[in-house]
């Protein structure tokens, strides 16, 4: 009876969960909005808290660190749009440059070396291309304008969506910790410790992950802007942010920042000086993100491979769009938690741990495992029940 009864109960947390993720899956056109400010409010309550540990009401610490955080927001994005327009536009005004520079440099170098027919790179068509795509990079924001104006429903999804992720955000930082009990208490009694234990887990981690890879991402992507501006790459500011933005991917953000900057110490000075400048700046910033910034601001509580990285971001793309994007490294931090628990509870089962009988092929072979890994594996001659004449 009671194991039944356990059965029944585990199908209904099953398809309690399967509801879940296919109402998330159905609603992830419209839950843009409400991602980000989730995101801004999880942010922000570790200040409100702090401050309502100093004696204010939530209330109040809710609007201070509300304010402050549309502040740095709105002072990022004053900052940002005008210097990345500048260095678009004169990303557009170096292309000639860069033509010259593969046609006459790049393009022989390879038909030397992998024997080539001389039209097989046709280098015209090619920056025509570049300068129409760069161009419309360029005006992405008047294409988006002028595509939104032409429909009323979208002109109001627009403005909706962007007055709804501060009104969510105050609220949802508001009433934070009240909204983590109510969850709480709506939980069956029966996984409420597991629960609850997983949480708090995945809030270590997503705490090491939101807060500290944003703040890697914010130094890696100023640094490598600052460096490659003081080396005297016209597009140094544009590669150093691109650089940062994209180092939440291992080693992606370091290859196509590094690659980008040499071809444009190449094309702009067409000397080694600058290129061995430009490799001193990414060594450093590599030796500073491993050695300072994530040990100091990440540690090492999501454990992700690189691989697991890469197979999350897409993943989320090719599932939720922007928004599966946006949320995909989070998502696999806490999917690493499930993972590591699921993993103990089988160590700890009769599945795992209980002695089976014995194989007779098997038992002639001795295993031995080290504390290293290493695997040794010694076969047992077979015994010769037959006496020697």
């Amino acid at each position: 009876m009671n194991h039944d009864k356990d059965i029944s109960r585990r199908w209904q947390l099953f398809a309690i969960t399967a509801a879940i993720v296919y109402l998330v899956w159905l609603l992830a056109p419209v839950l843009m909005p409400f991602a980000v400010a989730a995101m801004l409010a999880y942010l922000g309550d570790p200040l409100a808290d702090r401050l309502e540990r100093l004696g204010l009401n939530r209330m109040w610490a809710a609007t201070i660190v509300f304010v402050v955080i549309m502040v740095a927001v709105v002072g990022v994005l004053l900052l940002l749009i005008p210097l990345i327009a500048r260095q678009v536009e004169n990303l557009i005004n170096n292309l000639p440059r860069y033509g010259d520079w593969a046609q006459n440099t790049v393009w022989p170098w390879l038909q030397a070396r992998l024997h080539l027919d001389p039209h097989t790179f046709d280098s015209d068509r090619l920056l025509t291309a570049i300068k129409e795509h760069m161009a419309s990079i360029g005006g992405v924001a008047t294409a988006v304008l002028g595509k939104v104006s032409r429909s009323g429903l979208g002109i109001a999804m627009w403005l909706t969506n962007l007055v709804l992720i501060p009104v969510v955000a105050f609220y949802l930082l508001r009433d934070w910790d009240r909204l983590v009990a109510k969850i709480d208490g709506m939980l069956p009694r029966s996984i409420q410790p597991t629960i609850a234990y997983l949480a708090s887990e995945s809030d270590k981690i997503l705490g090491a992950f939101v807060r500290g890879q944003l703040l890697v991402m914010l130094a890696l992507g100023v640094f490598y802007g600052a460096g490659l501006g003081v080396v005297g790459l016209t597009v140094g500011p544009l590669i150093g942010m691109v650089a940062g933005l994209l180092s939440f991917v291992p080693y992606l953000g370091f290859i196509i920042g590094f690659v980008a900057a040499i071809v444009a110490a190449l094309v702009q000075y067409g000397d080694w000086t600058h290129v061995l400048l430009v490799c001193g700046v990414f060594v450093i910033g590599q030796l500073l993100e491993g050695y300072v910034l994530v040990p100091k601001l990440v540690g090492d509580k999501i454990g992700l491979h690189p691989v697991a990285v890469i197979f999350a971001v897409l993943a989320g793309g090719y599932l939720f769009g922007f928004l599966g994007v946006l949320l995909a490294l989070p998502a696999a931090s806490v999917i690493m938690v499930l993972l590591r628990y699921l993993i103990e509870r089988y160590r700890m089962s009769e599945l795992y741990n209980e002695a089976g009988p014995e194989d007779p092929v098997v038992a002639e072979v001795e295993v031995a495992v080290h504390r290293d890994g290493k695997v040794e594996a010694r076969v047992e001659p077979p015994q010769d029940d037959q006496a020697e004449p």
